[in-house]
C-alpha cells in the first residue's frame, strides 16, 4: 500500500507516493530518474548501490524508503556536476580509475564518506574502507591512487 511522504535527495525535496517497504534504490532509479546508483546483488554484498544517508555510506538496495523521513540522501549525482566535478570524480578521471564503471558510483560514495571521516588516510586505510565495494575489472590500484589523490586535493582546498 502506498503512503505519501517527502524524501530529500541531493538537496532537493521529492513528494512520493510509493509503498514504504520499497527499496530506496528502486525509488532513486525508477521514480526519481537517478541512475547513478546501481543494482548489483541486492544482498549488501557488492556496494554498487551505495548512497550517503546523513553523510554515512549505506546500501540502498535493501533500505526501505519508509525509514528515511527527515534524512538527507546523497547519490553520486549529488557529488558534483559536469561543470564542477568533486575532487574524487576529478581524481578518478585523471587516474583512469575505472574500466567498465559499474562499481564506481558506489566506490565514489564510500570514498566520500571515508574521506569526510579521515582526510589524511594511508593506502592501507583506503583499501580497508573500500573493502565492501567489489570491482571485477581489477582497477583496484588505480582506485586507491585516485582516492589518495582526491584526499590530497581536498586537504589543499581546506588549507
Amino acid at each position: 500500500m502506498s503512503k505519501p511522504f517527502t524524501l530529500t535527495v541531493n538537496g532537493r525535496e521529492y513528494d512520493l507516493d510509493v509503498p514504504p517497504t520499497m527499496p530506496l534504490l528502486d525509488v532513486l532509479r525508477n521514480h526519481l530518474g537517478l541512475k547513478g546508483s546501481r543494482y548489483g546483488c541486492g544482498l549488501e554484498q557488492c556496494g554498487a548501490c551505495m548512497v550517503l544517508i546523513d553523510g554515512s555510506a549505506e546500501y540502498s538496495c535493501s533500505r526501505e524508503v519508509g525509514t528515511l523521513g527527515g534524512r538527507s540522501i546523497t547519490t553520486v549525482e549529488g557529488l558534483g556536476s559536469a561543470e564542477a566535478l568533486h575532487p574524487l570524480q576529478q581524481a578518478f578521471l585523471e587516474e583512469q580509475a575505472g574500466q567498465c564503471g559499474y562499481c564506481l558510483s558506489g566506490i565514489l560514495i564510500s570514498a566520500k564518506a571515508f574521506l569526510d571521516r579521515n582526510p589524511d588516510p594511508t593506502r592501507v586505510e583506503v583499501a580497508a574502507a573500500l573493502d565492501a565495494n567489489l570491482c571485477r575489472c581489477g582497477s583496484h590500484p588505480r582506485i586507491l591512487r585516485a582516492v589518495l589523490k582526491a584526499a590530497a586535493a581536498l586537504r589543499h582546498e581546506v588549507a
